[in-house]
């Protein structure tokens, strides 16, 4: 009978067995189907895009579209206006060339086909502020009838049932939005890459990471795909692609433009704040779309955005200015090639009549900690971690799923050990525990504004009109974001602060700037210091910014800090050619 029994048991476990492989059989059939319709879908759009420039071009022989890509947008808008170049014409040249830019650097999660319908249409538009403008937009901003993946499987098959409102406003100030680009998985880091789509690779050298979390933005714009965009940004997430592929961007004050239609992985924090805001080649693209933005439309749509239109005036004052500016935060040592682009752009300032003045960011240690990670993770990563239960983890996040899913004694226990040893990494891994309960999470909001509010008084008291720091960057080698949390002490913040926020490429890495590197110990000595080097290694000739801050609502000042950064960099350039 005991025989009997334990055969009975033997075939129910192995019952039990098969039960659990067919059920894992099938759900990795599941997402290894669904990944696939996800790529042909694309593959069919791209397709239908190739079609589409070969039939125009064959219509309008004498048409070269090579050389629409080449004007800066100031002068594409004119040219449209007065007729000689036609909205269809420029919509086909910038599909052309954002297709190449594509197979290169694979920066495109959907090609906008509607677009083409939108032509029918766009005369009735010709009195927008861009009027004819092809434009990308990045993944998580809804257009009606496509996905806003995040980079998650989740969020597949889910097509917005309606355009968000700064694609609305977009469309009637004669903008064309054309193409959607790439992201990383679920948003939350700044390499580009997920299991749906890929990875994108930078313009100025493949073998480094275009940045992210609207990385197929930067590289496309840096590539010549598109003449504006827009992304969105949490903690660095529209300045680092720019600053790592060479172009302008910037982050707005909190809603100044709508975040209606706005998708994401983990919606309801408060402490670090999203922004939509534009990238583009120049500053003066930024400007333009942020007039075009900033418009009784965009008020109409969406309520809740403070009706403030964009200040010209303010924007092109050439009056002195009063610069705040910091060599470091104190908390991450920067890159050799950061501290010189900052110190170089410092005396090009001084030079020009602006009066620089030193300013320390405060408790940066506290901030980033406290409030950028713990604020980023308050659940402790448990709503991320659910878009990433079924389906593959990208290679450049998981250190960060590892962490976010190591269970929370572990994670407790492993910050006391390594205090003693590392006391940043122990901070971090405190950090990501996540908060304790609502009143622990009051407590961390009521925290955030007092720290805004001194952060304020102490730029009152030295009376800056802005403030000029030091961007992160050059580029990393792949796979190493995951591991570099700690380098965005220099972007997060000024979400913590809800500080508008902009980056200007100013400069290249130079073979002693790459020398420099060996000398490279940062501020701690831990493991995130040792990683920076090996992420930053082998940059000589990629792009390097500065980033230009300005109090909350002043994106005006801001662009203005920006465009006197850009055009006096231009002009030493100019002058060291001609030497």
């Amino acid at each position: 009978m005991d025989a009997e029994w334990k055969g009975v048991a033997v075939s129910l476990f192995c019952v039990a067995c098969v039960s659990v492989f067919l059920l894992k059989w099938r759900e990795h059939q599941t997402v290894k189907r669904k990944l696939q319709r996800a790529r042909e879908k694309r593959e069919k759009e791209l397709g239908q895009a190739e079609k589409a420039v070969s039939y125009f071009k064959t219509r309008n022989a004498g048409v070269d579209l090579s050389s629409i890509v080449t004007l800066p947008l100031a002068e594409l808008s004119k040219r449209i206006r007065d007729g000689s170049l036609q909205p269809d014409a420029v919509l086909h040249a910038y599909m052309e060339k954002a297709l190449e830019v594509n197979r290169k650097l694979n920066c495109s999660t959907a090609v906008l086909t509607e677009s083409l319908k939108q032509l029918e249409d766009i005369e009735s538009h010709k009195d927008g502020l861009l009027y004819g403008i092809p434009i990308s937009i990045k993944d998580n901003l809804d257009y009606e009838g496509y996905d806003s993946t995040c980079g998650v499987l989740t969020k597949l098959d889910d097509p917005a049932v309606k355009d968000s409102v700064v694609v609305s406003v977009l469309k009637k100030q004669g903008a064309i939005p054309f193409i959607k680009t790439n992201i990383p998985q679920g948003l939350l880091n700044y390499e580009c890459s997920n299991p749906i789509y890929g990875r994108t690779v930078n313009p100025c050298d493949v073998e480094k990471t275009c940045g992210g979390s609207s990385g197929g933005e930067g590289a496309l714009i840096a590539g010549g795909g598109s003449i504006l965009g827009l992304g969105s940004d949490l903690g660095g997430s529209v300045r680092i692609p720019a600053a790592f592929c060479g172009i302008c961007a910037l982050k707005p004050t909190n809603n100044r433009i709508s975040l209606h239609g706005l998708s994401s992985s983990v919606k309801g924090g408060k402490t670090a704040l999203t922004a939509v805001g534009p990238m583009a080649r120049d500053v003066e693209s930024l400007a333009l779309c942020m007039r075009a933005l900033l418009c009784p439309d965009m008020f109409t749509l969406d309520p809740t955005v403070p009706p403030i239109p964009f200040n010209q005036q303010v924007y092109e004052s050439s009056e002195p200015l009063r610069i705040g500016y910091y060599e470091s935060d104190g908390y991450f040592q920067p890159s050799p090639s950061m501290s010189r682009a900052l110190l170089e752009t410092k005396k090009l300032l001084e030079k020009a009549g602006h009066t620089l003045i030193p300013f320390n960011p405060l408790r940066t240690f506290t901030a980033f900690h406290e409030f950028v990670l713990r604020g980023n993770v308050a659940d402790g990563g448990a709503t991320l971690l659910q878009h990433f239960k079924k389906g593959p983890v990208d290679p450049s996040l998981k250190h960060q799923v590892l962490y976010c899913a190591f269970p929370l004694f572990g994670k407790r226990l492993v910050s006391l050990l390594l205090r003693p040893i590392s006391p940043r990494m122990a901070a971090s891994i405190h950090a990501i525990c996540g908060v304790g309960g609502v009143e622990e999470l009051w407590k961390q909001h009521n925290e955030v504004q007092v720290y805004i509010h001194e952060t304020i008084a102490e730029w009152r008291k030295l009376e800056l009109d802005v403030l000029l720091c030091p961007m992160l960057g050059p580029a990393y080698n792949f796979n190493y974001t995951g591991k570099q949390s700690s380098a965005l002490s220099y972007t997060a913040l000024y979400n913590v602060l809800n500080f508008p926020a902009g980056v200007v490429p100013v400069t290249e890495v130079t073979a002693e700037d790459e020398d420099q590197l060996k000398h490279y110990r940062g501020y701690f000595g831990d493991g995130w210091d040792k990683t920076f080097v090996e992420a930053v290694r082998g940059g000589v000739g990629l792009p390097i910014a500065v980033q230009c801050v300005a109090l909350p609502w002043q994106e005006e000042m801001c662009l203005r800090l920006m465009r006197e950064v850009e055009k006096l960099c231009a002009e030493n350039k100019c002058s060291n050619t001609q030497h």
